[in-house]
């Protein structure tokens, strides 16, 4: 029975948001017009969700090459990737979420993930506040080689992924702990939410290939990364709506709600499909992405 009231639950959740994106399309001027432009951007917000939460990698993997070619600015390219994100890591954050509390909850791999959550969360938070808030103008100097650091950081992860897949045959995982991991964690996080607030990418893939490197499992990083990602990008967002103003709307209407739909399906994708095969293809898609954005080649 409570099964069955969550279900319903559920779909009237999805339903309410279905209508509050019909309404805000189509109270939009030239309604038609914008379907036109922009309803490409669904399948964006689709394919960059589903690498986002089936990788721990955020969608600003996919975003950010994408928006480049369109030549928006930087400071859009940034803004409108977290906006999105707000949208598919949200979505993939509960997915996961729901997948804990009925599945793993008693698993001893996931056993970490409240504490490994709490402290990477606290120090990934601190890394986009410091760098949004009190360095900005070295934030915004950064953005300025906003595609180099992307292309170098795109390679060397590209590069980690690849070096993580001989561990994923794995079947006894590590599922503590140490206080190194500790100390790792909370410098990886902070390094990682500094990387984010320029990239609007970093936390999630620097969380996820460090733990799948010590040993843990890989499902376990993946959703800790997602998770982690989500409450990050929230608190990157408020900067770039009432400060920097420079989220593309008309694009994050489509492709936040193909980010949702992304979101939500990605951990099933994760569960039924090899992850050796996923993280091959998502690496190799990565690692050209980031050979194309270099100035070498653009």
């Amino acid at each position: 029975m409570n099964a069955f009231i969550r279900l319903v639950i559920n779909h009237r959740i999805k339903f309410a948001l279905l209508c509050v994106w019909l309404v805000v399309l189509f109270i939009q001027q030239d309604t038609l017009r914008i379907i036109s432009e922009y309803f490409a951007f669904f399948f964006l917000g689709i394919t960059g969700a589903i690498f986002a939460n089936t990788t721990g990698a955020g969608g600003g993997v996919v975003f950010v090459p994408f928006f480049n070619q369109l030549s928006m600015s930087t400071q859009s390219i940034v803004a409108t990737s977290f906006a999105i994100q707000c949208c598919g890591m949200t979505a993939g954050a509960l997915t996961w979420f729901r997948h804990y509390k009925a599945v793993e909850i008693f698993n001893p791999d996931w056993k970490m993930l409240p504490k490994a959550l709490l402290l990477t969360t606290i120090f990934s938070v601190t890394g986009i506040v410091l760098t949004q808030y009190l360095l900005s103008g070295f934030a915004l100097g950064l953005q300025d080689s906003l595609h180099i650091g992307f292309g170098v950081f795109s390679i060397l992860l590209a590069l980690a992924i690849y070096a993580s897949i001989p561990l994923l045959n794995k079947t006894i995982f590590n599922n503590t702990l140490t206080r190194y991991d500790l100390i790792m964690l909370a410098l990886v996080a902070l390094a990682g939410g500094i990387v984010t607030a320029w990239l609007s990418v970093g936390v999630g893939e620097l969380v996820a290939v460090y733990l799948i490197l010590r040993g843990f499992s890989i499902t376990f990083a993946i959703a800790l990364a997602v998770i982690l990602s989500a409450f990050t990008v929230w608190s990157a967002i408020p900067y770039h709506i009432f400060i920097s103003e420079a989220v593309y709307y008309q694009i994050l209407l489509f492709a936040g709600a193909g980010a949702i739909i992304g979101g939500l399906v990605a951990k099933t994708i994760v569960m039924r499909f090899s992850i050796v095969k996923l993280k091959i293809f998502f690496a190799t898609w990565v690692m050209i992405m980031g050979i194309a954005g270099l100035p070498l080649f653009s």
